[in-house]
């Protein structure tokens, strides 16, 4: 590794699948896996391309019922390239000798190559060098090039280059079961002789896809003349280009690919922009460097630059690397949102869960835009979370656990345990509290813009709907005196019913009342922000009374949050009566227990009877609140409040966590980050790694964790900077581990860019241009007034 680039220096075919995952390139539009142009899908290989927003919907028939499920559908191949000598055999790393093979990402300019030699197996020696782009500044357009060097032969060569739609969803093996035939072909044809093109849609969503692609051969910078042959068949279009080549000669091949789908804004008709897209192109180094200066502008913008750990410095930019792949600036004029794996592969089917509440927080401090782009794929859908709340007999808006094309609920109804084979019910669409995470994400939106058009027409809505969904669901218990929220999952997941009961969910999950508790607040302020005549025109649009509000009021200082023992804020009512689960006696039995749901279930048991987690819960109070936020919450409830009650519920929850979700660690690392730095660095190293060297066991492979992934970038941006709103004052308390010496990056607050470079011993604040010419920032307790150029150096006392 180096400081831009990843490399991997030897060819393993056990590795290919992550490799591939980790070496996807995108550009937020659509997204192509790292996997090789000569391979195919087999057990080493995966190709996969994504359509940001491409799903299609299919049905299966499965433990004697038909269940419907919508995938992120594998589009056609836009990659594949190969040669051969006359008459021998096409390129296969598997099956020929390998030398000086080295594979790199280069994450400062998005380009993927590989440098290698093969042997084939009439003893014929080929250097090969290979470079693909998916274009970040023209996101319809992406490119290949392949250096081809003879070493010991000569004669005729042949190259195949082709548009391969003959493609399923096989990339997450416990889905092969389902029905995964999502296109179909509607045309191939060859045009101006050395272009291809191939159309396919898909057979339910009818989503209308057309890739082109032109491949040229050269030799010291003159095009060659070949030979060529199309070869047709149905979702299927190849060139075999033939011509004479000579030992030690390079010979440079160029193929590029262009996307368009009818889908696309601004368009004819899909087969006519992929013509004329193409007809502009006339060669990879345009298209390069358009690419690299865009890709140039990102990282001025959004890198982070630490110091003492060099290994945690690239993985962290390949993090962020993968955001962009994602979310970019081309995502803005999308109806996407963000989906938990990335655009990177068919885990999850690519869905939309409450992930976006840790991806959020990166963008809004660095690419607010392309923030609120994404935050309006949830508004687009208010009126799906208003049949849905209405269908459940309750009022407001009631957003899915898993949400795709048209914001339904997407979970699934059986999930097959990989550890038993078998299908078992998912219940995990009660997490209700996705819709208290959409509030949130608007708040923090607002807080770090102050983007009050946004608020006023849009954020508003969704929070005062989601309000009134809280206000239904949620029902007054006289016994208790106090209100209460019923039937609903957290964010563990390992606990979804009460054992020895067949009634779904559970009563008064901690974590979802308090959440519920901060959106009614939240509702109550955004009321009072908004102006006189916007603010009665959604009252009355929605239907929000003065008794509506008075309700709110009142279930805010009266809900339930359950406790048990001495100040341990209980997961959920009835958790204390669980007994304690045998953790010693599973390490020692298993090799890793992280799902431990799917051992017990094999085992004929259940993660309900035990006091044991998937994920943090509870704790992810401590994650999302400061200790004055949630004190102000619980005493507002009459509930006590003493100093030790967040470490105390962070040793007690710890020891009864499996860590099961890639962004458990991550929330770990940052509550702990000032109590315990040096576990706090273990966690984060953890979470940091946890694609990287896919520590979950193959979970990698079917696309990658952007939740956990954005989560560490934004442990280093907002947690170990101290980076708080409040008050319409930036506040920054540094507080940085041992393990990181230096600290340098950029945010973006309220249209500010501001400069940080912060060390153990002091912490320089520069504040370089912004919408206005003044900018309030707290330093450790004291406000400071920052006009355009001003910079600032502050003495840090470290442990913040």
């Amino acid at each position: 590794m180096s400081n831009w680039s990843i490399t991997y220096d030897e060819w393993n075919p056990r590795h290919e699948p992550l490799r591939e995952t980790l070496c996807t390139l995108g550009n937020g539009y659509f997204a192509t896996r790292g996997a090789a142009e000569e391979s195919e899908a087999d057990d080493v290989h995966y190709p996969g391309t994504y359509l940001a927003g491409g799903y299609n919907r299919l049905k299966t028939e499965i433990a004697g019922r038909e269940i419907e499920n919508e995938d992120l559908v594998n589009w056609p191949d836009w990659t594949p390239l190969t040669f051969r000598p006359e008459n021998g055999d096409w390129l296969s790393l598997e099956s020929m000798e390998v030398f000086e093979f080295e594979q790199t990402l280069n994450l400062k300019q998005g380009i993927l190559r590989r440098e290698f030699t093969v042997r084939d197996s009439a003893g014929r020696d080929t250097a090969i060098r290979t470079e693909r782009i998916v274009s970040m500044a023209d996101e319809h357009c992406a490119a290949i090039r392949w250096t081809v060097e003879p070493k010991n032969w000569d004669g005729r060569i042949e190259v195949k280059t082709a548009l391969d739609g003959t493609i399923i969803n096989a990339g997450v093996e416990r889905y092969r079961d389902l029905n995964s035939q999502h296109l179909e072909s509607v045309d191939t044809m060859e045009f101006d002789e050395d272009n291809i093109l191939l159309e396919v849609h898909t057979n339910q969503s009818h989503i209308h896809m057309t890739q082109a692609s032109r491949t040229l051969a050269f030799v010291d910078g003159k095009e060659v003349p070949v030979k060529r042959q199309t070869n047709t068949r149905s979702g299927y279009i190849e060139q075999i280009l033939s011509f004479d080549c000579e030992s030690n000669q390079r010979i440079h091949l160029e193929k590029i690919a262009t996307v368009y789908t009818s889908r696309d804004n601004a368009i004819a008709e899909p087969c006519v922009e992929a013509r004329n897209q193409l007809h502009r192109w006339n060669a990879f180094d345009d298209l390069r460097v358009r690419h690299e200066s865009e890709w140039s502008r990102l990282w001025d913008h959004c890198d982070i630059e630490i110091n003492g750990n060099n290994e945690a410095q690239q993985v962290l930019r390949l993090h962020i690397f993968h955001l962009f792949q994602t979310a970019s600036p081309n995502t803005i004029d999308l109806d996407v949102g963000v989906p938990a794996r990335g655009w990177h592969g068919e885990a999850y089917r690519g869905h939309i869960f409450w992930d976006e509440m840790f991806i959020f927080p990166f963008l809004n401090l660095r690419l607010p835009e392309v923030a609120r782009a994404i935050k309006m794929y949830r508004y687009r859908r208010i009126e799906q979370a208003r049949n849905a709340a209405r269908k459940a007999g309750f009022t407001g808006a009631m957003y899915p656990w898993q949400s795709g094309s048209n914001g339904r609920e997407e979970s699934q109804e059986l999930h097959l345990n990989p550890e038993s084979g078998e299908w078992i019910p998912d219940n995990t669409h009660l997490q209700r509290h996705v819709n208290a995470a959409i509030a949130y994400n608007i708040w923090q939106y607002y807080q770090a813009t102050d983007d009050k058009e946004y608020l006023s027409f849009y954020g508003a809505e969704m929070i005062l709907d989601i309000a009134k969904f809280w206000s239904s669901i949620a029902r007054f218990n006289e016994n208790k005196g106090r209100y209460e929220i019923r039937g609903v999952v957290g964010p563990d997941e390992y606990h979804t019913q009460y054992p020895d009961t067949d009634v779904l969910g559970l009563d008064n999950n901690a974590y979802t009342n308090i959440m519920a508790v901060w959106v009614f607040q939240r509702a109550l302020e955004v009321i009072k922000i908004l102006n006189e005549v916007r603010r009665n025109e959604l009252l009355e649009y929605l239907e929000i009374d003065d008794a509506e509000q008075e309700r709110w009021e009142d279930i805010s200082r009266n809900m339930f949050i359950p406790f048990h023992d001495d100040g341990i804020i209980s997961q959920f009512e009835g958790y204390d009566d669980l007994p304690e689960f045998p953790w010693e006696e599973y390490r020692q039995k298993y090799d890793d227990i992280q799902r431990l749901d799917r051992i017990l279930d094999a085992e004929g048991d259940s993660p309900n009877k035990y006091k044991a987690s998937k994920q943090a819960d509870v704790v992810m109070l401590f994650y999302l609140y400061s200790p004055a936020e949630l004190q102000l919450i619980l005493e507002m409830l009459g509930y006590e409040w003493d100093s030790e009650l967040i470490p105390r519920n962070i040793k007690y929850y710890l020891q009864r966590t499996s860590h099961g979700s890639t962004l458990s660690r991550l929330v770990h690392s940052w509550v702990l980050s000032r109590s315990n730095r040096e576990k706090s660095w273990e966690y984060f190293e953890e979470a940091l790694m946890s694609d990287f060297r896919d520590i979950q066991g193959g979970t990698t492979e079917e696309g990658i964790h952007l939740g956990a992934m954005a989560g560490t970038v934004d442990l280093i941006q907002r947690c170990y900077t101290g980076v708080e709103i409040r008050n319409d004052i930036l506040w920054l308390n540094p507080c940085l581990p041992e393990e990181l010496k230096r600290l340098k990056l950029w945010i973006r607050y309220r249209g500010h860019w501001i400069s940080l470079e912060i060390t153990h011993e002091q912490m320089n604040v520069s504040f370089r241009e912004g919408w206005s010419s003044e900018v309030e920032i707290g330093v450790q307790g004291e406000t400071h007034t920052f006009e355009q150029g001003d910079s600032a150096e502050f003495e840090l006392t470290d442990g913040g």
